[in-house]
């Protein structure tokens, strides 16, 4: 979907809303709007003109990416920008994201209108849209992926007992790096023996022994698109106890892959992994959900949990990751990524070995 697609489809959507204009001042939405790195901006849509507001540190390139709408450069508070431009364009009802605007920044906008402006709040019309991909945007998935397979494939010949967690972490974010990728997409964790059994444990000064797990989990950032992948390695002598949960984990993982499909509704998707860990004994050590979308954000909709009523549409990009936590012991995650398709779903990190 090109930027002007994406734009006359808010159009529509404030023809329905019967709104004049929309202010949307979340950073994620704005660059999916425009299709440029968004930092420090809001934007104001209608259809008498468009209208992007950015700080002089960025003007330079917006200008030169940014084709098609006006940029107006902040000078002083954007709060009086935002008046100025929704003056000119005569709009009187304007949407707001309520999700994403601080009360504190509501209360300054709000009080230099003029009392007959309304401002309405609008919740998730950019995020829906944002589901399903294009091919421009999948393109960049999976160069973000491709790296950070690449990155498991390094640390599999660096990692040894004797070092620590954070130097492992540390190799890998120099490693994308070196590879293409703007930055990694959060926090690396690696968390090694009973560390691992925290779900999002801080890597930290341990020191890895033999003899244990070590699980890395990890994702890029590659032109604004994000990656995020979970392995678990083993150093060493493998436990009857622990292979006999991963191959749980895995199985679960393999039913809900095979569960996808368009039209099938999310929730399905996440009772096939989970009743089968429930099956198994593990229900009460896997607590979060089965996977949730990524694309300009780590986490972004749709959730794949127990609860999502929603059906899966061809597009859409999520990740799958069953696991088991078992405290003071071990913790198993496995990780992979997944497009849907026309009749089923694609693995984007299928070259993974498990």
């Amino acid at each position: 979907m090109k930027m002007s697609d994406r734009i006359r489809h808010i159009y529509k959507e404030l023809e329905r809303l019967g709104l004049d204009g929309l202010l949307v001042s979340y950073s994620p939405n704005i660059s999916y709007l425009t299709r440029i790195h968004s930092r420090d901006a809001y934007l104001i849509v209608s259809k008498k003109k468009n209208v992007y507001l950015t700080d002089f540190r960025y003007a330079q390139e917006t200008r030169a990416d940014l084709k098609g709408m006006k940029v107006e450069i902040i000078k002083g508070g954007a709060a009086d920008h935002i008046r100025d431009a929704c003056s000119n364009l005569k709009i009187k009802r304007i949407g707001f994201e309520e999700r994403h605007m601080s009360f504190f920044a509501y209360k300054k906008i709000i009080s230099l209108f003029p009392k007959k402006t309304e401002f309405l709040p609008v919740a998730g019309l950019i995020e829906g849209m944002r589901q399903v991909k294009d091919s421009c945007e999948v393109h960049k998935i999976r160069k973000a992926v491709e790296i950070t397979i690449q990155s498991f494939r390094f640390i599999k010949e660096f990692i040894r007992p004797g070092i620590k967690e954070i130097e492992v972490a540390g190799e890998m974010e120099r490693f994308i790096r070196q590879q293409g990728a703007q930055e990694a997409a959060f926090d690396i964790i690696v968390a090694c023996g009973p560390n691992s059994s925290r779900p999002h444990h801080l890597t930290s000064q341990e020191m890895i022994t033999a003899d244990q797990p070590v699980l890395i989990d990890i994702g890029v950032s590659y032109q604004g698109y994000k990656s995020d992948l979970t392995r678990v390695f083993f150093l060493g002598k493998i436990t009857s106890l622990f292979r006999r949960t991963y191959a749980i984990v895995l199985k679960a993982q393999e039913r809900a892959i095979k569960k996808i499909k368009p039209g099938v509704k999310i929730k399905e998707v996440d009772a096939s992994a989970r009743q089968y860990i429930i099956a198994k004994g593990y229900g009460g050590f896997f607590g979060h959900a089965l996977g949730h979308g990524i694309g300009l954000e780590t986490h972004e909709s749709p959730s794949i949990t127990g609860g999502q009523e929603h059906v899966l549409k061809k597009g859409m990009v999520f990740t799958l990751e069953p696991a088991v936590y078992i405290p003071g012991k071990f913790g198993i995650r496995i990780e992979d990524m997944v497009l849907v398709t026309d009749k089923g779903c694609e693995v984007l990190s299928g070259a993974l070995h498990k």
